[in-house]
């Protein structure tokens, strides 16, 4: 099996995954992996992570032209964008999973760092987590903002929509997609005791920040 075919391999299973343990729900959500060639396999539009299909998938270029497959996911134009200005990412995962979603509603986000950690990991996976304003899904004007932040961040917020996870794997991606659903979760869970909780100081995240 080549390499490209054992990504696209990896590809499928790994949405399977994130559907079959509830990381997404129908058509939601979409996918991408750069593949050795330099082109871009993405989910197509309208697909279920959990129902894909080798022929079917979308292979673009950089520029987003369809190469092979059904037509890509309309927000592959932010996937592109990642891969364009961030040369250390290899995939990218957007869902738009229950806990990352509720926290994308919130008003009042650090816009530089929308995540305010009291645990450590996504601190030591992801470094801080932009906050992506709010445009109509497939917007251009996502793919824009995303490009200015894209160098140095693995994960991202996108405000009333869901979240960007990147790695330089698609296991990378995958497992950052969960660590930001869980710290999230992590959120809603305190509420009731917020007056208690303790946040990570600026030392202590300065000690986990990726080098």
């Amino acid at each position: 099996m080549s390499e490209k075919d054992e990504l696209i391999a990896q590809f499928i299973a790994a949405g399977k995954t994130l559907y079959e343990r509830g990381y997404a729900s129908g058509a939601a959500g979409n996918m991408s992996q750069l593949l050795p060639d330099g082109t871009v396999v993405a989910t197509p539009t309208g697909s279920c992570l959990g129902q894909l299909v080798k022929d079917e998938l979308s292979i673009v270029d950089m520029e987003g032209n369809l190469l092979s497959g059904k037509k890509a996911t309309k927000e592959v134009k932010f996937h592109l964008a990642i891969y364009q200005n961030n040369p250390e990412v290899k995939s990218v995962v957007h869902l738009h999973c229950c806990y990352c979603t509720a926290y994308a509603c919130l008003k009042d986000l650090d816009p530089q760092n929308a995540i305010r950690p009291v645990t450590p990991y996504v601190v030591m996976r992801m470094g801080t987590v932009p906050l992506i304003p709010y445009y109509k899904p497939g917007s251009i004007h996502l793919a824009e903002d995303i490009a200015k932040v894209a160098a140095g961040h693995k994960a991202f917020l996108m405000a009333n929509h869901g979240m960007i996870t990147c790695g330089k794997n698609l296991t990378e991606a995958v497992n950052n997609a969960e660590e930001l659903e869980a710290a999230c979760q992590t959120f809603f869970l305190l509420q009731g005791v917020k007056d208690r909780i303790h946040y990570l100081s600026a030392d202590e995240i300065a000690e986990l920040m990726p080098k």
